[in-house]
């Protein structure tokens, strides 16, 4: 499956990161509580909810291990 991250809206365009490239689609195709951040599962433009949460929590330990290694 294809997927890609909601990088920002830009209007009635949502800007969409696929990995390797950087797609615009019209935002009224994603689901209404579509948010930066959320994966976008590109075949049926629905959110994946579970990729979303685990990217979120790898983000947020990275960024506990940054600050933990700060002091």
């Amino acid at each position: 499956m294809a997927y890609g991250i909601i990088d920002r809206f830009e209007g009635d365009m949502a800007i969409i990161e696929t990995g390797d490239k950087i797609i615009s689609i019209k935002r009224h195709l994603l689901p209404p509580y579509a948010s930066e951040g959320d994966v976008i599962d590109l075949k049926s433009m629905k959110v994946d909810v579970a990729k979303t949460q685990s990217r979120k929590n790898k983000i947020n330990r990275l960024m506990r291990d940054v600050w933990e290694d700060s002091d």
